[in-house]
């Protein structure tokens, strides 16, 4: 859990931390190319400056801007900035485009999706400074964080987070090992069930994760998948946060390029070809 890799959590590419955008895009698309996923963390503070003052925000920020604009609390508007342009930026490196060619549109519950890429998946989480983006080419992707220190009363939760083996593996911890247990499993569970576009509507305790390295499990503790799915948790900014990712690898490898040009869903482009004619 919190301190033993998840199996085949070395198919999934490790958080990069970008600074803003003159950070090294690069490693997004060794990290793409290299493991067909890739994730990025960072804070809104390092985008404030692009926020605030460049010019180029408006088309950066592309439908994103009308909710922008009427965001009346600054903090709140900037920090929403920010997650959008680390979101675009970071599919744009993957991508090989600019950032303002991403059009970064949302489904029901608020789920982002590029418009036009149906191979690409992207998920975003944000929490207290920190904003984390996972995007991959191979399958589903969702990424979650919390404050390391975030106090979580297993008391209280255990009936509503865990499994009765999850309980089981957790009640002989001391009671500090177990609160820290209880918080990696959430941050796994919130991660696993974006990637499904759940959300918190599929119960946290219709699946669970077996001690040590043991994957995702019924229940009962019975493994509930081979390979398809591989997760990880990382303490990133110093250790100040967890952040879990949930990858699937849903066999899309015919293909290891990720250019744009070669990405456009065929009906989008019929659909914009029609417009412009």
């Amino acid at each position: 859990m919190t301190h033993t890799p998840l199996p085949g959590a070395e198919r999934i590419a490790r958080p990069l931390h970008v600074g803003g955008p003159d950070a090294p895009w690069h490693r997004v698309r060794e990290d793409m190319d290299r493991h067909g996923n890739a994730v990025v963390h960072t804070t809104w503070g390092e985008w404030l400056p692009t926020a605030v003052a460049d010019p180029a925000l408006r088309p950066l920020l592309g439908r994103d801007w009308a909710r922008y604009r009427r965001t009346e609390d600054a903090t709140t508007r900037y920090r929403f900035a920010a997650s959008r342009l680390a979101t675009k930026y970071t599919a744009a490196a993957a991508l090989r485009i600019a950032p303002a060619g991403i059009d970064l549109a949302y489904k029901a519950g608020g789920r982002p999706y590029l418009r036009g890429l149906d191979q690409i998946d992207v998920s975003l989480t944000h929490t207290e400074d920190l904003i984390a983006v996972g995007i991959s080419r191979d399958g589903r992707i969702g990424v979650d964080s919390e404050p390391a220190g975030r106090r979580m009363d297993y008391d209280l939760l255990q009936g509503q987070v865990l499994t009765p083996a999850e309980r089981a593996d957790l009640a002989p911890l001391p009671p500090r090992e177990r609160a820290a247990e209880l918080l990696c499993l959430w941050t796994l569970k919130e991660a696993y069930t974006k990637a499904l576009g759940q959300g918190m509507r599929l119960g946290f305790t219709k699946f669970g994760f077996g001690a040590g390295n043991g994957g995702l499990r019924a229940p009962d503790g019975s493994p509930a998948a081979e390979d398809e799915w591989a997760f990880v948790t990382h303490r990133v900014l110093g250790g100040r946060y967890l952040l879990s990712v949930a990858r699937q690898d849903a066999g899309l490898h015919s293909s290891p390029d990720t250019a744009a040009h070669t990405m456009f869903d065929e009906g989008f482009m019929e659909a914009v070809a029609e417009l412009l004619d």
